[in-house]
């Protein structure tokens, strides 16, 4: 038996001066990033870094172009991984206060 769960599409973004050229600069970014740390890997990794770096340009070129022409449903990664890391670093904070305890 099938169950498909389907979500309600997220609302609409704000519309305001900058986001397209802030979307743009995100959506070329974080595929970069994930391709110069591949470039840092020690030894010999075969096919994975070219191939890794192929899918990062198609992922990179369908970011930018939901962040230059269909804005309003672009979210940012920037955003998303600022905030997991606010809130790990929030955690570790009161970890380390009870500790001290």
């Amino acid at each position: 038996m099938w169950l498909l769960v389907v979500r309600d599409p997220l609302p609409d973004a704000r519309d305001w001066p900058g986001r397209n050229l802030l979307g743009a600069v995100d959506a070329v970014v974080w595929p970069m990033v994930c391709v110069l740390v591949l470039h840092q890997l020690p030894g010999p990794v075969g096919l994975v870094v070219p191939f890794v770096s192929a899918v990062a340009l198609l992922v990179g070129v369908g970011r930018l172009h939901r962040a230059l022409w269909v804005n309003h449903r672009y979210r940012f990664t920037t955003w998303r991984w600022a905030r997991a890391a606010f809130v790990l670093l929030m955690l570790g904070m009161v970890l380390k206060m009870m500790l001290m305890v």
